[in-house]
């Protein structure tokens, strides 16, 4: 495709939301920006938080791990309904009941400000970080494939694509995000649908044709219950999936303000069930592109995309997509599905960041109901300048410093983790002014206890041979290939040093 047949596509995709964003932010009430009035059909929720629940780096790097984990990554997933089931039986009476607009709100009526306040930022740091590694990624795609051949430098790239998500969630807020993401879910699925039967018809099969193959047989294994120390071990996979979902969803103002958006509890309960019903299947037709994408690559005798001195197998998809001469009609959707499961986290992000900030931190509830929206207005703007700050940072620094600083997004959800547990679980009142060095405490010794075997490694100079990085990074790799193996379980671990920290500093009394 053309640079100015990409353009023009992208265009006519933003005009579309901006349409749904006229129609939905007529009313551009606070009420309606983070509540959308309580009024949202739950099964257009459930649909919508598909895609939100994905993103641009999910959307080609899940059919990339197939290489390597074959369906492992199934057992995630089966952990994910779990912790929806959790979500849907304990969390959403709870934020209905107390009727939050934030859900960090329940930590201040259950513990104090200091809790209340300290969830809130961990959120936001959380949410922050997150969001720009994506708009970071998406943006340098944007600038390969489209604005690096109109000379446009990347910061402008940077501001044109935040700019974009601010004008069309300007007004209607949640309420538009709960319709656009929607658009954008169909957009996802409808581009690897469309991917598998291109793929498949080359291939000459039908998509059963595909599921009954011996080499799908290869690539499709499920369950691994051999190795403990092996990142695709079960149970590592599934609990952490559960811990996953229970946080990231459940425990994510991001995620839950879309929740909230239901009319009452039992079509948020809809919602929550239907939507972990529907992630077992989209995952698995994710996860069956990524079997078919390796199948037609050997096939084909097709070369693994090799970058920055290593194999890349989540650049898989796009290759294909965009250079093996399947049609305009994969490209097109294809392009559409990257934007779509990148944006799609993007605008749910900002409107949520947004919430949190006035709610949280600013007690927008509180003002005089004339300055309220002129305020959050101010917020929403303030917000995407600093998402533009941020991503523009990462682009000045190195590759691998970028990934851990998306790594340590992960690390800040353990206390809420263990702050919410610690307050559904238990009765016990704790000394509200240190909870926030519990929490930094957990973060430190989580990663502390994650680097343990690295560390040995180092102390005892064992090295990989063939090992060409410095002595910390051969020693990262060799314990990584002798030694314990983290993986999600590195979520409940932190979640449970803060509870162990907030069970130390309860009070003698008790809830009544």
């Amino acid at each position: 495709m053309s640079t100015a047949s990409i353009l023009l596509l992208i265009v006519g995709y933003f005009s579309i939301l901006i349409l749904i964003s006229y129609a939905t932010g007529r009313d551009d009430s606070n009420d309606v920006f983070f509540k959308a009035k309580r009024q949202s059909p739950w099964y257009v929720v459930a649909f919508g938080m598909i895609g939100a629940s994905l993103s641009g780096v999910t959307f080609i790097s899940v059919p990339g791990i197939v290489g390597g984990e074959q369906f492992a990554y199934m057992q995630g997933v089966f952990g994910f309904f779990v912790g929806y089931i959790f979500i849907m039986t304990v969390l959403i009476p709870l934020y209905y009941k107390l009727n939050v607009t934030s859900i960090y709100q329940y930590l201040e009526q259950r513990f104090g400000f200091m809790s209340y306040k300290t969830g809130a930022f961990f959120f936001l740091l959380s949410r922050v970080t997150g969001a720009s590694f994506r708009l970071f990624l998406v943006a340098i795609a944007m600038q390969y494939i489209v604005f690096k051949e109109l000379g446009v430098p990347f910061w402008l790239t940077v501001v044109i694509s935040i700019a974009l998500i601010w004008l069309y969630t300007n007004r209607g807020g949640i309420k538009t995000i709960v319709w656009t993401d929607t658009l954008q879910t169909l957009a996802m699925l409808v581009s690897v649908c469309v991917a598998i039967y291109l793929i498949n018809s080359k291939l000459e099969w039908s998509y059963f044709d595909f599921l009954n193959s011996n080499e799908f047989n290869k690539r499709g294994k499920i369950f691994f219950f051999d190795d403990p120390n092996a990142k695709v071990y079960f149970w590592k996979y599934f609990i952490g999936g559960i811990f996953i979902a229970i946080t990231m969803t459940g425990l994510d103002q991001d995620m839950m303000q879309k929740n909230l958006t239901c009319k009452n509890p039992r079509e948020a309960k809809k919602n929550i069930f239907s939507m972990a019903t529907l992630l077992i299947i989209v995952n698995f037709v994710f996860l069956s592109l990524g079997a078919l994408l390796f199948i037609y690559s050997e096939k084909f005798n097709l070369t693994i995309p090799f970058l920055d001195g290593r194999t890349r197998t989540d650049l898989l998809f796009p290759e294909i997509a965009m250079n093996q001469g399947l049609g305009t009609g994969l490209a097109i959707t294809f392009l559409i599905g990257l934007i779509a499961a990148a944006y799609s986290s993007a605008d749910s992000a900002l409107t949520s960041l947004t919430t949190s900030f006035s709610v949280d931190f600013l007690n927008i509830e509180k003002k005089p109901v004339e300055a309220q929206k002129p305020l959050r207005k101010k917020v929403h703007i303030g917000v995407s300048i600093l998402l533009i700050i941020v991503v523009l940072l990462f682009n000045m620094l190195e590759g691998n410093v970028v990934g851990n600083l998306f790594k340590f997004a992960t690390f800040t959800y353990g206390p809420l983790l263990g702050l919410f547990a610690f307050g559904i679980l238990t009765k016990f009142n704790i000394k509200d002014k240190y909870v926030w060095m519990v929490g930094l405490i957990s973060i430190v010794l989580t990663y502390c206890i994650t680097q343990i075997p690295t560390y040995y490694a180092f102390s005892e100079q064992l090295f990989l041979e063939d090992c060409t990085k410095s002595n910390w990074e051969c020693a990262a790799l060799y314990a990584q290939k002798y030694f314990y193996n983290f993986h999600w379980e590195i979520l409940p671990i932190n979640g449970l040093i803060t509870f162990v920290g907030l069970f130390l500093i309860k009070k003698k009394t008790i809830l009544s």
